[in-house]
């Protein structure tokens, strides 16, 4: 997969560079293709800022991660993305429950 990396202040070095990729190859596991994916890296004062961009069959992903320490700031970025992503990928599996409700046959009140 091709991952576009930008930066606004910092050089991206091939460590840094390896860190997002196998970021983003854990989550390729999740089996759900991630279409053109978009990594922002930025530094404000101490802080540093993850910025994060996918689009997914039906949706679009977008993750924000913010920490002292670059690698963190990674670490805590793939982690909102695995979330979101699970959460597209059981929406359905949660949305089950809602139409069996209706079709439950009701007890007649004459069987008591």
């Amino acid at each position: 997969m091709k991952i576009e990396i930008t930066s606004k202040i910092i050089d991206i070095t091939p460590a840094i560079r390896e860190r997002i990729e196998s970021r983003f190859d854990k989550l390729e596991r999740l089996q759900v293709p991630l279409i053109t994916p978009h990594v922002i890296v930025s530094k404000e004062r101490l802080m540093f800022i993850v910025e994060a961009t996918a689009g997914i069959p039906n949706g679009k992903l977008f993750a924000q991660a913010e920490h002292e320490d670059l690698y963190a700031a990674i670490n805590e970025l793939g982690q909102k993305l695995e979330r979101q992503i699970n959460r597209h990928t059981e929406k359905p599996i949660a949305r089950r429950a809602n139409g069996t409700r209706k079709e439950m046959p009701q007890p007649d009140e004459a069987d008591a």
